[in-house]
């Protein structure tokens, strides 16, 4: 995408989901080759990602999905885990009108970032990735992003074969707490 810079990323694992909706099964990201998939990582009391990271998944899912890209949600949460509730997370779909298949992030059991979340590297909420129809990640962004370059991604991604790209990778603006834009993951504590 526009600006990002394109160091290599490693492939990541398969996500780790303690729970889908709006979906009949689980779902895997090997299941999905074939198609290129955006996976939006978020929480719902997230700024950044109720303002502009899940209406914007929302369209591409109504536009695209019948192109060949798959929008996936990752409910990843890393904060206020006390309010952030399966059944709280269903009625939170339903009130924002989100139908594409969301999983929960498995919980850890040493520390408050969930498996995927820490295994894929993720800096914070929202965060969307690029998989490609061999399903190689290609693009990963951290934060806020604009419709534009989102879009001339995915059209390059949906025009392309399964050959190999250069992986990019990018974090918006958001380099603590809560932002407009995005809410960063805190710092470790020794």
């Amino acid at each position: 995408m526009a600006g990002m810079s394109t160091p290599p990323l490693p492939s990541l694992p398969e996500w780790e989901i303690s729970r889908w909706f709006n979906t009949e099964r689980p779902l895997r990201l090997a299941d999905l080759r074939g198609q290129v998939v955006l996976v939006e990582a978020f929480q719902m009391l997230c700024p950044g990602c109720v303002s502009h990271a899940l209406p914007l998944a929302r369209k591409i899912h109504q536009s695209l999905a019948d192109s060949g890209v798959a929008v996936i949600g990752l409910h990843t949460v890393f904060e206020h885990h006390a309010a952030m509730q399966p059944h709280a997370l269903e009625a939170f779909l339903y009130e924002y009108r989100l139908t594409f298949p969301v999983g929960v992030d498995a919980p850890s059991d040493d520390g408050p970032l969930p498996r995927t979340m820490a295994a894929w590297n993720l800096q914070g909420t929202p965060s969307l990735l690029l998989f490609d129809r061999a399903g190689r990640l290609r693009a990963r962004h951290f934060g806020a992003i604009e419709e534009l370059p989102l879009g001339v991604a995915l059209g390059q991604l949906l025009a392309e074969g399964p050959a190999a790209q250069p992986v990019a990778d990018s974090a918006g603006e958001g380099e603590g707490a809560c932002a407009d834009g995005a809410c960063a993951v805190p710092p470790a504590r020794s």
